[in-house]
């Protein structure tokens, strides 16, 4: 899925994370910042890539403020800001569904 425009999805409230996505240069560029990097950088890294994966985004800037969020939140909020750089407002297809 191509990223067609700068998009948000979550919040900056404890548990939670906030993801944007940007049209991209070439490949995923993602940035990450978390007051957990260091205990759980790796798995929040691997469950972005993941999702972006399993939605065929190849092309974009990433960006997520952590604010120890869980995996499946993390997911939830990579979704809907794709979703939304996409207008894509019906019939989405959450979580299980998707490939």
């Amino acid at each position: 899925m191509e990223i067609k425009k700068a998009a948000m999805a979550g919040t900056l409230e404890s548990s939670d994370a906030q993801v944007t996505v940007e049209p991209g240069s070439g490949s995923i560029d993602l940035t990450i910042e978390s007051s957990v990097i260091h205990q759980f950088g790796r798995q929040i890294r691997a469950t972005v890539l993941e999702t972006l994966d399993r939605l065929e985004v190849r092309d974009a800037k990433v960006t997520v403020v952590d604010k120890g969020a869980l995996d499946c939140t993390l997911k939830a909020r990579v979704e809907c800001a794709v979703y939304r750089s996409n207008d894509i407002t019906e019939n989405l297809p959450w979580g299980g569904v998707i490939r």
